[in-house]
């Protein structure tokens, strides 16, 4: 878990890579469309449904709600927290995702948008934020680690 550019994707795909097991990412079922939210109570049951089907697994996001419903089984957490100036050096170099966007010029539209949301991780208290993962974190009683810097 972390912040948006904080390298979630990229770690859990490596994870998910080296340990032959299936990757997560909340994005693809936190949202029915850009900017329109799934009921969370409808991702939580696609959450439950993969822990299910899968012994193993690696689950990434940002969101403190569907992570909650994941941690009960997970066997550790990392969080990702090098800084809010790393996430939004991070957003900048990101790579068009057109699992997320249809074109790389709508991706590039929203992008100050994104990076107004990621300076604000540490003011606001909101799902998405460092108090709401730090709360997670610190309530995670098995294998876990916080990476301050940027994760190899």
């Amino acid at each position: 878990m972390g912040n948006a550019g904080s390298g979630k994707s990229t770690m859990a795909a490596r994870l998910s890579a080296d340990l032959r097991i299936p990757h997560l990412d909340l994005d693809s079922l936190a949202w029915q469309e850009v900017a329109v939210r799934r009921p969370i109570d409808d991702s939580a049951a696609m959450i439950r449904e993969f822990v299910a089907a899968n012994p193993a697994w690696v689950v990434e996001g940002c969101y403190a709600s569907l992570l909650g419903v994941a941690l009960p089984h997970a066997s550790e957490l990392r969080f990702l927290n090098p800084g809010v100036e790393a996430c939004v050096a991070n957003c900048r170099a990101r790579p068009w995702e057109p699992h997320k966007y249809a074109t790389k010029a709508e991706q590039d539209a929203r992008l100050e948008f994104l990076l107004a949301w990621v300076r604000d991780y540490e003011t606001r208290d909101d799902e998405y934020s460092l108090s709401a993962h730090r709360r997670l974190y610190d309530a995670f009683t098995r294998a876990k680690r916080e990476y301050t810097g940027l994760a190899a």
